[in-house]
């Protein structure tokens, strides 16, 4: 329980508690104006103590850091398992935590570090682990439901003390107040991020982010054999590849060969085409008939009457003599393009036979630049190979983890309902005492708590009657808590307190306030622990249950709306 919180603050009002119920009544004053609030008179701001000097963070924009508190320091003594200590905190050194123990002899002081305070705070109060895993239970979270707090969304619903709280932490946290096995609903936060992971990357793919990382199994399953198929018949390629030592000059060699045979070609094209010509420039060298030679020669008397002609016969031997002479002529030229086609084609012979030879080396081998080029490629497709088989193997994995979450799935949802069957007595206990609780603010039935197995871990849930009624919602939140505080109280788990402010009575009907305020102090009472209720003075009803009287809980402390001190802090400020 808490016994005291107090402050370095010249003004703070200090407040002392005894245990059972604890009531503190922000009062109005005669003189309050219209104008003037008790939002201000610090009834939230206790519980922001609390937290404080119980390891929530103070950062930047913590109230404890702005000017007018940041040098006060803070101290409240609280019960921590067998010990009664005495714990302070300042803005000034958020990390830095104060920490008196009155069962030592000489009350020495201890110096912790935020952290360390935390981890004393979740062995003694809740028996964690020293060395907390991901996704485990944790102080501050479970802190949170013993003292909710408006601003963070602590009274939106029953499961959840803030409004950025995951599904995970409340699935484990209330898993473990409750008593049932949170390390399923760990599991179970492992599997979804496992499976978060794999949507954002097949995202990814699908978008062309990471398309050469990972793809379609089957498509790159045949782009793996057709690359292995390229880069095997490369392989063996340059296994049987030859070096020529003088492949350049061979290389040249060939080219001056080739030119030459071709050249020889060449001219004997030319000789063959003279050849043909001759052949028929000889078929059709003949001599003159002799009729028609002599009827030249009589149209020659006749057109040239002067003219002095030779005799016919004389005429008739020369023609013959320039016939026979063509003849020789072109039988002559002939001769000489058939002995040079002859010549040519014996001088082609050996060109040809060494061009054959330094060819045949040449399809046999090659030079070493182009042996090293080719292994520069095979290095090149051997990458690639390797590029798309690890590509085809994450694509492998990718579809085999997805199975594999699959199966672990249901794993986990046999585990819950083996869980479930196991712990039935206290899942019992637990809806039992939802029920009495609600049955006693509410004539009606009025609500009841379901707790149930669902392919994404425990589910928790209320229902209520006219649960659209924010009064009645505010009230699942109350027999929530009061039934928590019931079975962490027979578990021997927990801070030995609860903490509600004005907030969680806001809307609700006065007869359920003056209800659940003696249903509170009656379970306080029962079960040892400490029930605190901050609230508006005139909010406390006057419609009370028969032999209940508030007053006698109501701490003496007077928080007022009157002045800059009627507040906690003694002190306003923004």
């Amino acid at each position: 329980m808490i016994h005291y919180i107090g402050s370095s603050l010249p003004r703070f009002k200090t407040v002392s508690f005894h245990a059972g119920l604890n009531v503190i009544l922000a009062e109005k004053t005669e003189h309050s104006t219209q104008r003037q609030t008790r939002n201000g008179a610090g009834k939230t701001s206790l519980v922001e103590i609390v937290h404080f000097l119980l390891g929530a963070s103070a950062g930047t924009g913590s109230m404890f850091r702005i000017d007018a508190l940041v040098d006060a320091q803070f101290e409240m003594r609280v019960d921590v398992g067998e010990n009664d200590v005495t714990v302070r905190r300042s803005g000034s050194t958020p990390s830095r935590i104060g920490v008196t123990s009155r069962r030592d002899a000489d009350s020495a002081t201890s110096v912790l570090t935020n952290e360390e305070w935390k981890t004393l705070l979740g062995e003694e109060w809740f028996g964690l682990a020293r060395d907390n895993e991901k996704n485990a239970p944790s102080t501050r979270s479970l802190l949170s439901y013993f003292a909710r707090r408006q601003e963070s969304g602590g009274f939106d619903g029953p499961f959840s003390h803030t409004r950025q709280q995951q599904r995970a932490d409340q699935q484990v946290n209330v898993s473990y107040l409750l008593g049932l096995d949170w390390q399923i609903a760990r599991d179970w936060q492992d599997v979804r991020d496992s499976e978060r992971s794999l949507r954002e990357l097949r995202r990814a793919v699908s978008e062309g982010i990471f398309t050469e990382t990972v793809g379609d199994i089957a498509e790159l399953r045949t782009e793996l054999a057709v690359a292995e198929r390229s880069s095997e018949a490369l392989k063996e390629s340059l296994a049987s590849f030859h070096v020529v030592e003088q492949y350049r000059e061979l290389e040249v060699e060939a080219s001056e060969l080739t030119r030459q045979i071709g050249a020889l070609a060449d001219e004997n094209t030319a000789d063959r085409l003279l050849v043909a010509t001759l052949d028929a420039a000889i078929e059709s060298e003949q001599a003159p008939e002799l009729g028609d030679l002599r009827s030249l020669y009589s149209e020659v008397g006749v057109v040239l009457p002067d003219a002095s002609l030779r005799r016919y016969d004389e005429v008739v031997a020369f023609h013959e003599s320039v016939v026979r002479n063509r003849r020789q002529y072109l039988a002559n030229e002939r001769s000489d393009a058939i002995s040079r086609l002859t010549a040519r084609t014996e001088a082609m012979r050996p060109l040809d036979e060494r061009r054959g030879t330094v060819v045949g080396i040449l399809r046999t081998g090659g030079a070493l630049d182009h042996y090293t080029a080719l292994e520069t490629e095979l290095s090149r497709r051997t990458a690639h190979v390797e590029a798309i088989r690890r590509r085809f193997e994450a694509a492998q994995r990718f579809e085999a983890s997805r199975a594999a979450l699959a199966l672990e799935r249901s794993e986990l949802e046999l585990r819950l309902q083996r869980d479930f069957t196991e712990r039935a007595a206290l899942l019992d206990r637990a809806i039992v005492v939802f029920e009495e609780l609600s049955g006693q603010l509410y004539e009606e039935r009025a609500g009841s708590l379901t707790i149930r197995e669902s392919p994404d871990g425990p589910q928790f849930s209320v229902e209520m009657h006219a649960k659209r009624s924010k009064g009645i919602r505010q009230m699942q939140i109350f027999c929530f808590d009061l039934m928590m505080m019931t079975l962490c109280s027979e578990r021997g788990i927990g801070p030995g307190f609860l903490i509600h402010d004005s907030h969680l009575f806001d809307g609700v009907d006065s007869r359920q306030v003056g209800k659940a305020l003696e249903l509170g102090a009656r379970s306080a009472e029962a079960l040892g622990f400490q029930y605190i209720v901050t609230m508006n003075s005139d909010a406390l009803p006057a419609e009370l249950p028969e032999g209940f009287n508030p007053s006698k809980y109501v701490l003496p402390v007077a928080m007022t709306d009157a002045g800059q001190d009627g507040g906690l802090f003694g002190i306003r400020f923004q």
